[in-house]
Formats: structure tokens, C-alpha cells, sequence
């Protein structure tokens, strides 16, 4: 039986959330969005999708952002993860010398205390672990359909008309003209250039998805708020993390590939202001951009009842079984 090989993300002393934020910033330096392209179409499951669980189910929040990044880096087209023992489980073993990669589960920890009044309360702690899982690529002796080559690309006219009865389906007052695109609050509308001012179709659902991001922050809805001042300041910065998240997020549900958006590439250096100041942030924003998808999700005609994926360190629930 192969043991696992020690993994990069165990380093003694280093919480998770700085662990978290290292790797965001590191390739924020380097000038690499995690979020963007980080699918591949050699693999039946991996054309354009969230990154995988062992048993189909998608990650969701931060865990997609950190398993997108390995993908990246380490070059793995198959969006598939799961941890050493799950592996065993199945029969297989990880390949002698490889090492794994950082998911995270947030949860809460209950304690009983009496208040000022003498009262018995009970309190919820919340907390964040790491632990660590293993692409199918670096995994012998899974069953055949882990490895399971592409199936021929669908109309891409179809997917779009996915995209475009998705956006319908939010409700939300949607208005073209102009060259900007923008969510105005105090109108509350979405304003977007004209469908033939951009390059492609998925960049015009792109960017639509990442104004209809903003759009989730109004009061009757998200009433999402990070002390926005004016624009540039520290606030409007997160926003734009949780609307670029977000947007990358319903582009891999939707099955669109975007191109980077230029004018986002300014907003890095503000990104890595946040980060850095705030070893939380990373996680905080993804996990607000979660919330922002399952909202979208759930105007849908034929939305769950569950929200997409599982919870992990999303929305803080209890920790539950990879």
C-alpha cells in the first residue's frame, strides 16, 4: 500500500486561511487569475466545470478557486479530486512521489455559556480546516470512467440560448446602449453595451454575469455591503473580487468560456491590497460570490431546492464528509 507523500499544504504553525490566501496571491502576482480557463477538453467531466468530487458533486466557494489554481499549475485536464482514503476505498492507489492539494471545510462548534443575566446560551464558534485531496491524474487503478476521454462538444448556439434563457429567468431590468457595462443601484438596472459590441457571444454573457453579480448586492435581495465609499476604495475593490468570482463561477455552470476582461487586469493590484491586508478576504469574497450564484440559481424555472455543490468553507455550515 502507497502511503501518501507529504503534501505542500502541511505546514506546521500556518493557519488555513493564510494558506488560502498565499496561493490567491501568488498567482495574482504572477498576473494569473485562478478563476479563468482553468478547464481542459481532453476529459469527459472537465470541458468547462466546477472541479469535482469523488462522487460527481461539485465544490463550491473558495475550494473552487484553489483547485482551478492546481489545474493550472500542475497542468491536470480532468477535474476530478479525492482524498487518500476515498482512493483506497475504490481500489486504486495515489502514484508513489505525488503530492496533494489544499481543500478547506468551514464549520461551527457549539459551547454553552451563561450571559449577564444568568441566562444559559449557547454559542456558535466557527472554524476553518484544511485537508488534503488528490487529482485523478495522479491516481492508478480507478475505475474506467475517472479517465474517461471527451464526448463531442454540444452546439455551442444551444449552450448560449441556455445562457441567455438563464439571465431572462433572474428578472432583473436589463438595459443596452452605451459602451459601459455597469449595475447602476439607485436604478437598480443593468446596463450593457449592445450584443454586437463584443467580440463573442461568451463574452457578452461574461460580462453580463458579472453585473448581475453586482446586482444580487442590492437590499431586497443579498443586501451586500463592504463599506463602499467611492469608487476605488477598499469596498468597491472587494465587490469587484465578488463579482469577478461570481461571474467565473455561472460561467463554468453555464458552460461559457470567457477571455479575461482588459479593464479587470487594473483591478489586481487592488485585489492584492485586500488579500494581503486580510488573510480572510479571499475566502469571505468567495464565499459571498457562492451565495450570489445560488441566488441567481434559485430564480430559475427549475431551480433545486439545495444549493449547486456542497458547502465546504462557503457558507459556514457544518463540516461534512469528503
Amino acid at each position: 500500500m502507497t502511503k501518501p507523500a507529504a503534501s505542500r499544504t502541511d505546514s506546521p504553525r500556518k493557519d488555513v486561511y493564510s494558506r488560502v490566501t498565499e496561493r490567491i496571491v501568488a498567482d495574482l502576482e504572477r498576473g494569473v487569475r485562478p478563476w479563468f480557463k482553468p478547464w481542459n477538453a481532453g476529459h469527459a467531466a472537465g470541458r468547462i466545470t466546477r472541479p469535482l468530487r469523488h462522487n460527481g458533486l461539485p465544490y463550491s466557494g473558495i475550494n473552487v478557486l484553489l483547485l482551478w489554481s492546481e489545474a493550472v499549475a500542475r497542468g491536470f485536464a480532468a477535474p476530478i479530486w479525492m482524498t487518500f482514503k476515498q482512493t483506497l476505498d475504490l481500489g486504486a492507489h495515489v502514484r508513489k512521489g505525488e503530492t496533494g492539494s489544499l481543500v478547506v471545510y468551514a464549520g461551527s462548534l457549539h459551547r454553552h455559556e451563561t450571559d449577564d443575566s444568568g441566562e444559559d446560551v449557547e454559542r456558535a464558534i466557527p472554524f476553518m480546516k484544511g485537508y488534503t485531496v488528490f487529482n485523478v491524474e495522479q491516481i492508478e487503478g480507478l475505475p474506467e470512467h475517472y479517465h474517461a476521454p471527451a464526448s463531442p462538444v454540444l452546439d455551442p448556439v444551444e449552450r448560449i440560448a441556455h445562457a441567455e434563457a438563464f439571465v431572462a429567468a433572474t428578472g432583473a431590468d436589463i438595459r443596452h446602449g452605451g459602451n459601459q457595462a455597469y449595475y447602476a443601484g439607485g436604478s437598480d438596472h443593468v446596463q450593457m453595451p449592445s450584443f454586437a459590441c463584443f467580440r463573442d457571444a461568451e463574452s457578452y454573457y461574461a460580462t453580463l454575469t458579472h453585473e448581475l453579480t453586482h446586482w444580487t448586492r442590492h437590499a431586497t435581495r443579498l443586501d451586500r455591503d463592504f463599506g463602499r465609499k467611492r469608487w476605488g476604495d477598499e469596498g468597491y475593490a472587494v465587490e469587484e473580487l465578488v463579482a469577478e468570482l461570481g461571474s467565473a463561477f455561472l460561467a463554468a455552470d453555464l458552460g461559457i468560456a470567457p477571455e479575461p476582461r482588459e479593464d479587470h487586469a487594473a483591478y489586481i493590484a487592488s485585489w492584492l491590497k485586500v488579500l494581503k491586508g486580510d488573510t480572510r478576504a479571499i475566502v469571505s469574497a468567495a464565499a459571498h460570490a457562492q451565495r450570489a450564484a445560488d441566488f441567481l440559481h434559485a430564480l430559475q424555472p427549475d431551480a433545486a431546492p439545495a444549493s449547486i455543490g456542497d458547502t465546504d468553507a462557503d457558507h459556514g455550515a457544518a463540516p461534512r464528509a469528503a
